[in-house]
């Protein structure tokens, strides 16, 4: 048995997550006030409490991260280790940390600084839809021509996201309906992440980038840019400069996962957004979710059945 964790990125947070932990494990709010600390955000009040700032992208990728490297450490702490790891998009830099390539601290600072630059590259002129139903082949042909609109995210078969600036996006949406795609859904998102648009805020995030004491992953995984596993932390700054900008390559991530003998997923984090695209990539693989604590104790207990049926 191999066991891969994977992290959701944004548009999956939502009010409440996580909260059963903070509330009853000591570990976990700690992380939360670690968070808060060091963000200079009220962490636990921007997660809990119904608050629409959750949704801006400066406070959105912190949220996320904290709370899904508290549930983390909570099933770590019932036994179950991951032997690799990826994340869609922001989830990479959880990836990164639960792959110890980098410490918790480091990656709270540094993802508060790359919310803030992603806001303030393109304020409010972006959009993201995600098209159903069709072929890179025949996206691509679709949107030949387009200006503004750009390749975002290859999530699984059958599902590809588009980027751009806000006009450009719904025009491109239009015409991939008239073109085949089953739907094309807007997502919850104001900017035009993985798009050349976003070169700037990248060169922008390098520096900080640079500030990091990054070392070598103990585990490989999963890089968005190159949607291959890395074991070596010299590639590290180049591809999370490079990741804001390019294309999000998550199929390709997971594949090369159940390549290297992966056969136990576990999406940890609010919704089932990246357990929906293994389904849809792998067949033959186990899927798991922590989203409760319930969920820690439900997961624990099936991995040791596991194990023990393979002993």
């Amino acid at each position: 048995m191999k066991i891969a964790f994977m992290y959701p990125g944004q548009g999956a947070q939502k009010n409440g997550m996580m909260q059963d932990f903070y509330e009853e494990n000591a570990c976990a709010k700690e992380m939360f006030d670690t968070a808060s600390r060091i963000s200079g955000y009220d962490i636990a009040d921007l997660c809990f409490h119904e608050k629409e700032e959750l949704n801006q992208t400066k406070y959105t990728q912190v949220c996320l991260l904290t709370a899904c490297m508290a549930a983390t450490e909570v099933l770590r702490a019932e036994g179950v280790e991951p032997d690799a790891a990826c994340g869609l998009s922001l989830g990479e830099y959880t990836a990164l940390v639960a792959a110890g390539a980098m410490s918790f601290e480091e990656a709270i600072k540094l993802v508060t600084v790359r919310g803030k630059i992603m806001e303030e590259a393109a304020p409010d002129i972006g959009g993201m839809s995600a098209v159903i139903g069709m072929s890179e082949e025949d996206l691509r042909s679709a949107i030949e021509g387009l200006e503004g609109v750009y390749v975002a995210n290859f999530n699984c078969p059958g599902q590809i996201v588009i980027t751009g600036y806000k006009e450009a996006v719904e025009k491109a949406g239009e015409v991939l309906k008239e073109k085949g795609a089953k739907r094309v859904i807007p997502l919850k998102c104001s900017g035009p992440f993985h798009s050349p648009i976003m070169e700037t805020a990248g060169k922008a995030l390098r520096k900080y980038i640079d500030e990091v004491s990054f070392t070598e992953p103990k585990i490989p995984y999963g890089a968005n840019l190159t949607g291959g596993l890395v074991t070596e932390k010299s590639q590290i700054a180049d591809l999370l400069e490079k990741q804001v900008s390019g294309s999000v390559r998550m199929q390709q991530d997971i594949e090369a996962l159940a390549a290297s003998g992966v056969d136990t997923f576990i999406e940890i984090g609010p919704g089932k957004t990246i357990s929906g695209f293994v389904k849809k990539t792998l067949t033959d693989v186990e899927i798991l979710n922590v989203e409760t604590l319930e969920d820690v104790k439900n997961v624990a207990a099936r991995i040791k059945e596991k194990a023990e049926e393979q002993a």
